[in-house]
């Protein structure tokens, strides 16, 4: 897929840039060359600029399309050295990719940055046709719901007898006030994990459960911390909040995607129903035994022990929840598994089935500390470092066939990869790019030249992918649906 090259013309920029990969660019210094800016020609030529429209129609060999609608377009000069400029390009939608016209009309006033955080990411494409009519009523009806919440604490309050000493109620709605503050300051971490972060759970739920619990855990030591400093309560209370709440942000959509795990019969409401069944059954349990120990003599007025026993508890807490995750044992492939799937494939021509990759999946380590070190969404700039323009024709080349475009790192000494994709990059695309990597990994001679180990794993991967994929098939794998996101921050369009 290609598009039709427009300039700027006479004026074009040309710009050495620091990118960033939400598609927003920084620290841009740009050279314009226009015929009213330069009047001499000699001035052209001592810039390296030749502002010929048709010239540089001609020699543009890629485009980079970033989220922000601005297209960076690369080229060849005279000299056959590789040259780009930028083109921004505003447009009504929020991302400069193509919408439906119901979000035009529906959201076109919506600013884009407010579509990202409000939006589930391909909207409207990626849900029902419902999904905002749904929400845009839901909206005022949990405002109203709150605003019952607050009006209903002041009386809860008054009744327990906080505030009923000055004998009025304007005391016991003052405390009430700070009371729904502190809440109120607790949601502003549901809001911040849901709108930045919501894209992530689909990918690794069993991580972010078990990361909300250690934040959870986190969050609980302020609310324990209370009792030592009361004159803090209120800040030391809103914190601890603060922290839960973006505990309850990672848990409540992880747990969501693991309860659709289990149904796999359609019976997803009947799943959430008998799990708040045990949800109770475990709180009531719960609460008894932490009566008892309450109960106990010496164990309210000493501090040290209330602390000691909360710190056993939740430690035990944490060891559960890790047991409890890696019992679960999904056929989806994310980028953990598809690593240790594409690892056995390369080193030993076969893939564990679901339950052994499951089992050898690591809960907790993050994606940026694994080996070898696989970086996505890369601009071609970042990419190509100091290489020349002959290497940049060669790869455009050698990738002619696949959606995306890798280059190992030559300043890192451990393996490390950047994949840029292309338009039209899939799922399996970046299964594609994993395979590859690993066969690098496996293959790789610092004493040969790049692009001829480049060369040979892609015919690698020409030849064994296919059965590759067989085999994940045969092994119980969901192939079609696969939890590997293409990154739409920067698409890569060669003509």
């Amino acid at each position: 897929m290609s598009v039709a090259v427009q300039l700027s013309l006479p004026s074009c920029a040309f710009e050495s840039s620091s990118l960033i990969h939400s598609g927003r660019l920084r620290n841009r210094r740009q050279i314009f060359c226009n015929r009213t800016d330069l009047p001499h020609r000699e001035d052209d030529d001592k810039n390296g600029v030749d502002c010929s429209r048709e010239q540089i129609q001609r020699r543009v060999i890629l485009v980079e399309k970033y989220g922000n609608s601005a297209l960076k377009k690369y080229f060849l000069d005279d000299n056959q050295r590789l040259q780009f400029f930028l083109d921004e390009q505003t447009s009504p939608t929020s991302n400069g990719f193509k919408e439906s016209r119901f979000s035009e009309t529906k959201l076109s006033w919506l600013p884009g940055l407010i579509k990202d955080f409000i939006l589930p990411t391909g909207f409207p494409e990626s849900v029902s046709d419902d999904y905002l009519q749904y929400m845009i009523r839901q909206f005022p009806t949990n405002v109203t719901g709150w605003i019952c919440h607050t009006l209903v604490t002041s009386s809860l309050l008054k009744a327990v007898g906080i505030g009923s000493f000055s004998g009025t109620t304007t005391a016991a709605s003052a405390v009430a006030i700070r009371w729904v503050s502190k809440d109120g300051i607790g949601a502003v971490g549901r809001l911040f994990i849901g709108g930045r972060f919501g894209n992530l759970f689909d990918d690794d739920p069993k991580q972010w459960r078990m990361y909300a619990d250690f934040i959870g855990s986190a969050g609980s030591i302020f609310d324990l911390a209370t009792p030592l400093y009361p004159s803090y309560f209120l800040p030391l209370a809103s914190l601890g909040n603060l922290t839960k709440a973006v505990a309850r942000g990672l848990k409540d959509p992880s747990f969501r995607v693991i309860q659709n795990h289990f149904a796999v019969s359609g019976n997803l409401g009947e799943i959430a129903a008998k799990e708040e069944v045990w949800e109770v059954v475990a709180q009531l349990l719960g609460l008894a035994i932490g009566i008892l120990i309450l109960d106990t003599p010496g164990l309210v007025n000493s501090y040290s022990v209330l602390s000691a026993t909360w710190l056993s508890m939740r430690l035990l807490h944490l060891w559960l929840r890790y047991q409890s995750l890696a019992v679960l044992h999904f056929n989806t492939i994310n980028l953990k598994r598809a690593r240790i799937l594409a690892r056995a494939h390369v080193l030993h021509n076969k893939v564990p089935g679901t339950v052994e990759c499951n089992s050898e999946e690591s809960i907790l380590v993050w994606e940026r500390f694994t080996r070898p070190s696989i970086i996505f969404g890369v601009p071609l700039e970042e990419m190509m470092g100091s290489e020349r323009s002959s290497t940049v024709m060669k790869l455009l080349k050698l990738y002619a066939n696949e959606k995306y475009i890798l280059m190992l790192d030559s300043q890192d000494k451990d393996l490390k990869v950047f994949v840029s994709f292309k338009v039209g990059a899939s799922s399996m695309t970046v299964l594609r790019s994993i395979w590859q990597t690993y066969w690098l990994n496996k293959h790789l001679d610092t004493t040969e030249n790049v692009i001829h180990q480049l060369a040979q794993s892609l015919s690698e991967m020409e030849d064994k992918f296919n059965e590759f994929v067989q085999l994940l098939e045969g092994a119980g794998w969901d192939t079609h649906q696969l939890s590997l996101k293409v990154p739409n921050n920067i698409l890569l369009d060669v003509s």
